[in-house]
């Protein structure tokens, strides 16, 4: 379960080596985040605090956020993956961030498999049928690799990998 938050940290203060600021749930609005950035910085020990940076977050994924990330996108990356939970992080970071990709690859995704020949096993019963007394002479693991042109592989884990049409 994933509960993406940032930290906004107010700049006047780390520039005068005070660190103030707030860990914000990145899964509300971009005006809600803006929100409570604007009361973090009104609660500032320095009179002239009007910038603000994103210094950390946890529960992204492996997606980074910069420190100059929009909230839009923020809060569009952590809704994404409230929304698709692992496997959305695990594309997410395969598309370096970028929304559109992921959500076009989660369309074509085809399943998780702990091999491209059990991939293929599972694509020859589901489109072919191979007689049994033929099946020994059948390499799966050579169609396996043969089909994995067109596909996208993400690997999860050993023998944990997640398939995807690459349309």
């Amino acid at each position: 379960m994933y509960n993406p938050e940032i930290y906004v940290a107010c700049l006047a203060s780390y520039n005068n080596a005070i660190l103030h600021g707030a860990w914000i749930d990145a899964t509300q609005s971009a005006e809600d985040i803006e929100c409570e950035v604007q009361k973090m910085l009104s609660k500032s020990p320095e009179s002239d605090s009007e910038e603000w940076a994103i210094h950390d977050h946890s529960d992204f994924g492996g997606v980074e956020i910069s420190e100059w990330e929009s909230f839009g996108n923020v809060s569009a990356i952590a809704v994404f993956l409230i929304d698709h939970g692992e496997l959305g992080a695990l594309v997410l970071e395969h598309c370096n961030g970028n929304l559109k990709d992921s959500e076009k690859m989660l369309e074509n995704y085809i399943g998780e498999f702990k091999s491209l020949e059990d991939y293929a096993i599972e694509y020859c019963n589901d489109c072919m049928d191979i007689p049994e007394s033929l099946e020994p002479y059948f390499d799966y693991e050579r169609f396996g690799k043969d089909l994995s042109y067109d596909l996208i592989e993400i690997e999860k884990s050993f023998r944990e990998i997640h398939l995807f049409y690459n349309f």
